[in-house]
């Protein structure tokens, strides 16, 4: 638990001056999380935030962030350890070359020396002051095998590796979990973890966010943005924008010095904002000058 925080609320303001704007119910989450010890599995929209909670729990706990990112046809390989089989093949080579005996020279292979750690294993081995943040991220995009291996993992945060034994970690480490809801993750993984949904924020809130973390935009400009982007969540987008084009849109804007929304500044940064030609195109037809109307009204 960061210092001075005994309660939700006091995370609350601690997140906020680290400049990421929790809501009550998230806040609480993340200091269930902290305080209970159980991984953390958060579910939204692209953009919404997830992925910085993790990031913004290391920075708060002066810890590091292990990152794995899942995709398709992820292994315990790439997620675990691997045996570095180039370093492997070098040593049988000396080893042969020296006369050296190779009964020892198989038992050699497979010792720690030729293991390559990845993030599941690096965060379990953690030696430092405070546990590591493990960020799982995107996790629906990884198949059904791995998430049963991640349950594993997660049950008693140990891994075995034949050559070697059982490794469990000392401290576990703080778990977060992403999903963009690509598809559904099985319940099993679900019940191991606290579990809460971001929402895309109400205009207000991410007015604030905007101006917090684009602290150079003018209010008004802020304003606009956050309400054109309303405007196209409305639309019928293949990828609706999330907080994080909001503030992408606002940063290239305030680059080309813009203080407020017109017509020719939308078309020219739409690419900030939307990244599927489809939808620049749908959001060409509904109109440009409705977007900017309705950040003008805002």
């Amino acid at each position: 638990m960061p210092p001075g925080v005994t309660n939700a609320v006091e995370l609350q303001k601690k997140l906020r001056e680290h400049d990421y704007l929790a809501d009550e119910g998230l806040s609480t989450a993340i200091y269930l999380t902290l305080r209970l010890g159980r991984p953390l599995f958060l579910e939204g929209e692209a953009g919404v935030g997830k992925t910085e909670v993790a990031k913004v729990l290391s920075r708060i706990l002066d810890t590091p962030l292990i990152r794995l990112q899942c995709y398709e046809g992820i292994d315990v390989y790439q997620a675990v350890y691997e045996w570095d089989y180039a370093r492997q093949l070098l040593h049988i080579r000396a080893t042969e070359a020296l006369g050296g005996d190779r009964e020892n020279l198989e038992r050699d292979l497979y010792s720690r020396e030729f293991l390559i750690s990845r993030p599941l294993l690096q965060a379990l081995e953690h030696e430092g002051e405070n546990p590591p943040v493990l960020l799982i991220d995107e996790v629906d995009r990884s198949d059904d095998e791995f998430e049963a291996f991640l349950l594993e993992i997660l049950s008693d945060f140990s891994v075995t590796i034949p050559e070697i034994g059982t490794i469990r970690a000392e401290r576990p480490p703080i778990v977060v979990l992403t999903s963009n809801r690509t598809r559904e993750v099985h319940d099993a993984l679900k019940r191991r973890c606290l579990y809460f949904y971001i929402e895309h924020p109400g205009f207000e809130r991410e007015v604030e966010i905007v101006r917090v973390r684009v602290p150079e935009a003018e209010e008004r400009l802020a304003r606009q943005v956050a309400a054109a982007v309303g405007r196209m969540r409305q639309m019928d987008l293949y990828k609706p924008p999330g907080v994080a084009e909001t503030i992408d849109w606002t940063r290239a804007l305030v680059a080309l010095g813009a203080k407020e929304l017109d017509e020719r500044l939308v078309e020219a940064t739409l690419g900030s904002v939307l990244k599927y030609h489809e939808d620049q195109q749908r959001a060409s037809s509904a109109g440009l000058a409705a977007l900017v109307a309705g950040g003008m009204g805002a």
